[in-house]
Protein backbone atom coordinates (compact mmCIF):
# COMPACT_ATOMS: atom_id res chain seq x y z
CA UNK A 1 0.00 0.00 0.00
CA UNK A 2 1.31 3.39 -0.95
CA UNK A 3 1.18 6.30 1.52
CA UNK A 4 -0.02 9.77 0.58
CA UNK A 5 2.99 12.15 0.38
CA UNK A 6 0.87 15.32 0.63
CA UNK A 7 1.83 16.23 4.19
CA UNK A 8 5.46 15.29 3.67
CA UNK A 9 5.59 17.66 0.68
CA UNK A 10 3.70 20.33 2.63
CA UNK A 11 6.09 20.02 5.57
CA UNK A 12 9.13 20.44 3.34
CA UNK A 13 7.74 23.29 1.28
CA UNK A 14 6.42 25.17 4.32
CA UNK A 15 9.79 24.85 6.05
CA UNK A 16 11.67 26.21 3.05
CA UNK A 17 9.10 28.97 2.61
CA UNK A 18 9.43 29.90 6.29
CA UNK A 19 13.20 30.07 5.89
CA UNK A 20 12.95 32.30 2.81
CA UNK A 21 10.46 34.59 4.56
CA UNK A 22 12.62 34.73 7.70
CA UNK A 23 15.57 35.72 5.53
CA UNK A 24 13.55 38.50 3.89
CA UNK A 25 12.31 39.67 7.28
CA UNK A 26 15.85 39.87 8.67
CA UNK A 27 16.96 41.81 5.59
CA UNK A 28 13.91 44.07 5.98
CA UNK A 29 14.90 44.83 9.56
CA UNK A 30 18.44 45.63 8.48
CA UNK A 31 17.17 47.87 5.66
CA UNK A 32 14.93 49.64 8.15
CA UNK A 33 17.87 50.38 10.41
CA UNK A 34 20.55 51.18 7.82
CA UNK A 35 18.39 52.85 5.14
CA UNK A 36 20.43 51.87 2.07
CA UNK A 37 17.69 53.14 -0.25
CA UNK A 38 16.86 56.80 0.23
CA UNK A 39 13.40 56.62 -1.32
CA UNK A 40 12.01 54.10 1.16
CA UNK A 41 9.89 55.45 4.00
CA UNK A 42 10.63 53.94 7.40
CA UNK A 43 6.94 53.30 7.99
CA UNK A 44 6.64 51.34 4.73
CA UNK A 45 9.72 49.24 5.50
CA UNK A 46 8.41 48.63 9.02
CA UNK A 47 5.08 47.41 7.64
CA UNK A 48 6.79 45.12 5.12
CA UNK A 49 9.11 43.80 7.84
CA UNK A 50 6.17 43.00 10.12
CA UNK A 51 4.17 41.35 7.33
CA UNK A 52 7.16 39.21 6.32
CA UNK A 53 7.64 38.17 9.94
CA UNK A 54 3.95 37.30 10.27
CA UNK A 55 4.07 35.26 7.06
CA UNK A 56 7.24 33.50 8.23
CA UNK A 57 5.56 32.53 11.49
CA UNK A 58 2.52 31.33 9.56
CA UNK A 59 4.74 29.16 7.38
CA UNK A 60 6.47 27.83 10.52
CA UNK A 61 3.03 26.94 11.92
CA UNK A 62 2.12 25.10 8.71
CA UNK A 63 5.54 23.39 8.74
CA UNK A 64 5.02 22.09 12.27
CA UNK A 65 1.32 21.32 12.03
CA UNK A 66 1.70 19.33 8.84
CA UNK A 67 4.11 17.02 10.69
CA UNK A 68 1.16 15.92 12.84
CA UNK A 69 -0.50 14.49 9.73
CA UNK A 70 2.58 13.17 7.94
CA UNK A 71 2.57 9.37 7.69
CA UNK A 72 6.35 9.20 7.16
CA UNK A 73 7.18 10.37 10.70
CA UNK A 74 5.19 9.90 13.86
CA UNK A 75 5.06 13.38 15.42
CA UNK A 76 2.67 14.26 18.20
CA UNK A 77 1.88 17.63 19.73
CA UNK A 78 4.44 17.06 22.50
CA UNK A 79 7.11 16.38 19.87
CA UNK A 80 6.36 19.76 18.27
CA UNK A 81 6.46 21.75 21.50
CA UNK A 82 9.25 20.11 23.53
CA UNK A 83 12.70 20.31 21.94
CA UNK A 84 14.58 17.06 21.48
CA UNK A 85 11.82 14.52 22.08
CA UNK A 86 10.63 14.01 18.50
CA UNK A 87 11.37 10.77 16.66
CA UNK A 88 13.19 12.36 13.70
CA UNK A 89 16.69 13.80 14.22
CA UNK A 90 15.81 15.00 17.74
CA UNK A 91 18.73 17.40 18.17
CA UNK A 92 18.18 19.22 14.90
CA UNK A 93 14.39 19.26 15.09
CA UNK A 94 14.83 20.49 18.67
CA UNK A 95 16.90 23.38 17.32
CA UNK A 96 14.00 24.17 14.98
CA UNK A 97 11.47 24.06 17.82
CA UNK A 98 13.51 26.41 20.01
CA UNK A 99 14.02 28.70 17.01
CA UNK A 100 10.27 28.86 16.35
CA UNK A 101 9.51 29.55 20.00
CA UNK A 102 12.07 32.35 20.19
CA UNK A 103 10.71 33.77 16.92
CA UNK A 104 7.30 34.05 18.58
CA UNK A 105 8.82 35.90 21.55
CA UNK A 106 10.62 38.40 19.30
CA UNK A 107 7.47 38.86 17.22
CA UNK A 108 5.36 39.53 20.32
CA UNK A 109 7.90 42.13 21.42
CA UNK A 110 6.50 44.43 18.71
CA UNK A 111 3.30 44.70 20.71
CA UNK A 112 5.08 44.80 24.08
CA UNK A 113 7.56 47.51 23.10
CA UNK A 114 5.95 50.24 25.19
CA UNK A 115 5.97 48.00 28.30
CA UNK A 116 9.43 46.52 27.97
CA UNK A 117 11.04 49.73 26.73
CA UNK A 118 12.89 50.55 23.54
CA UNK A 119 16.27 49.44 24.93
CA UNK A 120 15.03 45.96 25.91
CA UNK A 121 13.15 45.71 22.62
CA UNK A 122 16.31 46.50 20.64
CA UNK A 123 18.37 44.05 22.68
CA UNK A 124 15.76 41.39 22.07
CA UNK A 125 15.95 42.07 18.34
CA UNK A 126 19.66 41.21 18.36
CA UNK A 127 18.47 37.64 19.00
CA UNK A 128 17.24 37.66 15.41
CA UNK A 129 20.76 36.85 14.24
CA UNK A 130 20.67 33.73 16.43
CA UNK A 131 17.23 32.85 15.10
CA UNK A 132 18.49 33.11 11.54
CA UNK A 133 21.59 31.04 12.31
CA UNK A 134 19.59 28.39 14.18
CA UNK A 135 16.99 28.20 11.40
CA UNK A 136 19.82 27.68 8.93
CA UNK A 137 21.34 24.90 11.05
CA UNK A 138 17.91 23.30 11.53
CA UNK A 139 17.26 23.29 7.80
CA UNK A 140 20.68 22.01 6.81
CA UNK A 141 20.82 19.28 9.45
CA UNK A 142 17.23 18.04 9.44
CA UNK A 143 15.96 18.97 5.98
CA UNK A 144 15.52 16.05 3.64
CA UNK A 145 16.40 18.28 0.67
CA UNK A 146 19.60 19.69 2.20
CA UNK A 147 21.80 17.66 -0.13
CA UNK A 148 20.17 19.10 -3.24
CA UNK A 149 22.07 21.81 -5.13
CA UNK A 150 19.05 24.13 -5.24
CA UNK A 151 18.58 23.94 -1.47
CA UNK A 152 22.26 24.54 -0.85
CA UNK A 153 22.02 27.56 -3.16
CA UNK A 154 19.07 28.83 -1.10
CA UNK A 155 21.05 28.55 2.14
CA UNK A 156 24.19 30.10 0.67
CA UNK A 157 22.19 32.91 -0.93
CA UNK A 158 20.31 33.62 2.30
CA UNK A 159 23.49 33.67 4.38
CA UNK A 160 25.18 35.89 1.79
CA UNK A 161 22.26 38.32 1.66
CA UNK A 162 22.02 38.64 5.45
CA UNK A 163 25.81 39.00 5.72
CA UNK A 164 25.84 41.70 3.01
CA UNK A 165 22.98 43.63 4.64
CA UNK A 166 24.72 43.35 8.01
CA UNK A 167 28.00 44.64 6.54
CA UNK A 168 26.11 47.53 4.98
CA UNK A 169 24.56 48.38 8.32
CA UNK A 170 27.89 48.25 10.13
CA UNK A 171 30.10 49.94 7.54
CA UNK A 172 27.90 52.57 5.88
CA UNK A 173 26.54 55.45 7.93
CA UNK A 174 22.78 56.01 7.71
CA UNK A 175 21.39 58.66 5.37
CA UNK A 176 21.68 62.28 6.52
CA UNK A 177 17.96 62.51 7.38
CA UNK A 178 18.15 59.33 9.43
CA UNK A 179 21.23 60.66 11.28
CA UNK A 180 19.39 63.87 12.10
CA UNK A 181 16.41 61.95 13.45
CA UNK A 182 18.67 59.69 15.51
CA UNK A 183 20.60 62.61 17.03
CA UNK A 184 17.48 64.68 17.67
CA UNK A 185 18.38 67.50 15.26
CA UNK A 186 15.67 69.26 13.31
CA UNK A 187 15.83 69.95 9.61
Amino acid sequence: MRTDPTFWILTRSAGLTAYALLTLSVIGGLVLKSRPFRGLKASTVTDVHRVLTTLALGAVAVHGTSLLFDSKVDFGLRDLLVPGVGPYRPLWTGVGIVTAEVMVVVYLSFSARRWIGVRAWRLLHWVTYGIFAAATVHGVMSGTDSGQAWTQALYIGAIGAVAAATCWRVLVPPAVGARRRQSGETA
